[in-house]
């Protein structure tokens, strides 16, 4: 419930007359799911002014948590005297994750691929603080272009000639796939792709496991066929869960995780392998906030552990950062790691 605090400061902020016209939480306006039910009532509140109304920003925030929402949560609120968008306005996308707002841009810049049928607004144009990806950038003006990064891990395994996997249900797919390239959309030489569905529940403490087994299959039918050189896995049940703030779900997003790399050390171990378990940030160790005193539903920079299975006798793992973790895989592949990488393997081994 951050919003109630920031809000104030934010319409403070606002131009003489400028003003919140819609109100609503990313698991309706930023869905990367395919629920267009969630984006249709987003859109519909931005682009036309249906849905449910409030007489200003605040009061809409206060129904919500009055409801038992997080901001996450928040149901689409049309702030009285808002009626919609007329034919010459513009979009301006003011935000950095690209994977959030696909969906969303799509019912303005291409309706006739959404899972609904959007009632259309004739726009003046379409500004993107940033690419979010080259089908919608052909419809819009970009601030800032994306930034060239070459010599990534993919990349580098790929010019070893060596082949590797990329494996995500749907939440957590473009992390392993577009933001793990550097934002290249492209598919290496050698690099396979998995995508398992994810489950069609409104919120994932409905349904903790979420598709954690059709992750571990796909990665277990991998390794025994020792098909691939290196597996990018990810298990999106602690992020998406934790984000809940159901503490009992949570747990149990972790026991599945928790049995799901259990079997994959067991797999990769019987095949002379090693595996490197870590996060890139925190979410559900922290499920309550005492300050606010409600359930914490936001990610934490609380540093994350970084487990090595397989390792050598004799081997040590040092603290580091996210920018070790290609370095310490490439090192583990016997790949000498790009020039631009900046960080540094994290295990050594003792007396070498």
């Amino acid at each position: 419930k951050m919003a109630q605090d920031e809000l104030p400061a934010f319409l403070a902020s606002l131009p003489a007359g400028g003003a919140v016209g819609p109100l609503a939480g990313r698991y309706f306006a930023m869905d990367r799911d395919n629920r267009w039910e969630r984006t249709k009532a987003a859109y519909d509140a931005i682009a036309h002014g249906e849905g449910i109304t409030a007489p200003d920003a605040q009061t809409a925030l206060a129904m919500s948590y009055d409801n038992g929402e997080t901001d996450e949560f928040v149901t689409p609120k049309v702030i009285a005297g808002y009626d919609g968008m007329r034919e010459g306005d513009a979009v301006v996308m003011v935000n950095f994750r690209a994977d959030r707002v696909r969906q969303t841009l799509s019912c303005w810049l291409y309706p006739e691929e959404t899972g609904f049928a959007p009632q259309p607004v004739a726009l003046a144009g379409a500004i993107a603080m940033t690419s979010y990806s080259a089908r919608l950038d052909r419809k819009m003006t970009v601030l800032f272009g994306p930034q060239q990064i070459s010599g990534t891990l993919g990349a580098a395994v790929a010019e070893a000639g060596r082949r590797q996997l990329r494996l995500a249900e749907t939440e957590k797919y473009p992390h392993v796939t577009f933001f793990l390239n550097g934002g290249d959309e492209a598919v290496a030489e050698g690099e396979d792709r998995v995508l398992v569905p994810s489950p069609k529940v409104a919120t994932y403490d409905l349904q903790p496991e979420m598709s954690a087994a059709g992750v571990l299959q796909a990665a277990l039918d991998s390794i025994e066929a020792v098909r691939h050189d290196l597996l990018v896995i990810n298990f999106a049940n602690p992020d998406m869960v934790g984000h809940t703030g159901d503490l009992d779900a949570a747990v149990r997003a972790v026991e599945t995780v928790d049995g799901c790399v259990g079997r994959l050390a067991e797999a990769v171990l019987a095949k002379g392998g090693k595996m490197l378990v870590t996060a890139d940030h925190g979410n559900c160790e922290v499920m309550w906030d005492d300050a606010a005193g409600s359930p914490h539903t936001a990610h934490t920079t609380n540093l994350v552990p970084v487990i090595l299975v397989g390792a050598d006798r004799g081997t040590q793992l040092a603290d580091g950062r996210l920018a070790d973790l290609a370095p310490s895989l490439l090192a583990m592949m016997g790949i000498t790691p790009p020039s631009g990488m900046t960080g540094r393997p994290l295990q050594s081994v003792a007396g070498s």
